[in-house]
């Protein structure tokens, strides 16, 4: 498939994700799973630079092959665990199943 249909293929899936975070049920969903007691969703700008954001990791990806870009998104992961105490692997756990230890772990505890 051409790397053009891909993208497209890959922003709308983004996309998609973008509006439905933007939900009443998931917004809802952050505030009684995460710490996150204060979120409202994204504003539009915030969206979009999510996109922007995602298709250049898309072609970040594209450009340097799979392992690297697999050990680039570790690193990234870890560096934002100790950093931030939050990144995009947390945010799927504690969506799907809170855990009691890591929300506990995210407010300093």
């Amino acid at each position: 498939m051409p790397l053009a249909w891909r993208l497209l293929i890959a922003i709308s899936f983004e996309s998609a994700w973008e509006v439905a975070e933007n939900t009443n049920a998931v917004i809802q969903r952050y505030r009684e799973a995460t710490i996150s007691l204060d979120y409202y969703g994204d504003s539009i700008i915030n969206s979009i630079g999510d996109i922007f954001s995602f298709a250049f990791g898309f072609w970040l990806a594209y450009k340097i092959r799979f392992w690297l870009s697999l050990a680039f998104f570790v690193l990234v992961e870890i560096i934002l665990l100790f950093w931030i105490h939050d990144s995009l692997i947390l945010n799927i756990i504690m969506l799907i199943y809170p855990l009691d230890a890591i929300k506990k772990w995210q407010m300093g505890g």
